[in-house]
C-alpha cells in the first residue's frame, strides 16, 4: 500500500513538470514577441542593494544617459538599486528603458522608470536571462553580487565556446573589479583553465565616456543584431 502511494507521488509530480513545459513555453513565446520588436540595446547588470546616494548609484544613472543618448536602449533585471539607475538614466535621456522583472525575496517590486509597454515580468531565471543575451549588443556589469556574477560567467562561457556571438562586456568600477580579474589572470590562467584571448572579451573602464566608446568602436565593423 506504502509502495503504491509513493508511485502515485511521483507521477503527479512528473506530470506537474510536464505542464510546466508550457508555462516556461509561454515565457518564451512573450519574451520574444515583445523584445524582437524593440531596437538595438544595452543591458546594464549591478546589485539591487546599491542605495540611491551610492556613487555607482549615480555613475550608473550617467552610463544609461549617455548609452541612451548614443542610441541604444537600456535593458536591466527591472528591480531597485543600480536596476533603477539604469532605467532612471534611459528614462531622463528620453530612451529605450525596458525592465525584465522576476519575483525574488528582497526585490519584489518593478523601479518606476521602465516605459509602461516594455516592463515584462518572468518566473524562470533562465528564460530571462536568454532574453538578456540574445537582446543585447552590450553588457556593462557595475558592482553586484552573485547575481551579477552569474549573469556575467553566462555571457562570458556562451561567448567562449562560439554558442553565441560576440559582444562588448564591460565592467565598470575598475577598484571594485580588479581584485577579481587579476585572479582570473594570475590563477586561472596561469593554471591552464582559459586562454589569454578568453580575457580579451573583457574591458574594465571607471567613466560613462569610455563605455559609449568602446560600444561604438565595436559595432563599426560588426552588424547590429539579436544573438543565438
Amino acid at each position: 500500500m506504502r509502495k503504491e502511494k509513493h508511485h502515485k507521488g511521483w507521477n503527479e509530480i512528473k506530470t506537474n513538470d510536464s505542464w510546466a513545459i508550457f508555462k516556461i513555453m509561454g515565457e518564451f513565446v512573450n519574451g520574444f514577441e515583445k523584445m524582437s520588436a524593440i531596437g538595438p540595446c544595452v543591458t546594464i547588470f549591478g546589485s539591487a542593494r546599491t542605495k540611491e546616494d551610492a556613487k555607482y548609484y549615480q555613475l550608473t544613472v550617467n552610463v544609461a544617459k549617455k548609452v541612451s543618448e548614443a542610441g541604444y536602449g537600456i535593458i536591466t533585471g527591472g528591480g531597485p538599486g543600480i536596476m533603477e539607475a539604469g532605467n532612471r538614466g534611459a528614462h531622463l535621456a528620453g530612451g529605450t528603458s525596458v525592465g525584465l522583472n522576476i519575483d525574488l525575496p528582497f526585490e519584489q517590486h518593478d523601479n518606476p522608470y521602465i516605459d509602461d509597454d516594455k516592463s515584462l515580468d518572468f518566473d524562470y531565471f533562465f528564460v530571462r536571462k536568454v532574453m538578456f543575451v540574445k537582446y543585447s549588443q552590450a553588457f556593462v556589469v557595475l558592482p553586484g553580487g552573485f547575481g551579477t556574477l552569474d549573469e556575467l560567467f553566462e555571457a562570458i562561457t556562451l561567448i567562449q565556446t562560439n554558442k553565441i556571438g560576440k559582444f562588448p562586456i564591460i565592467l565598470v568600477g575598475r577598484s571594485f573589479w580588479k581584485g577579481l580579474m587579476d585572479w582570473i589572470q594570475d590563477t586561472m590562467l596561469n593554471a591552464g583553465n582559459i586562454s589569454k584571448t578568453d580575457l580579451d572579451l573583457i574591458r574594465i573602464v571607471d567613466t560613462e565616456e569610455e563605455v559609449v566608446e568602446i560600444i561604438d568602436a565595436f559595432y563599426k565593423g560588426h552588424t547590429l543584431s539579436p544573438n543565438f
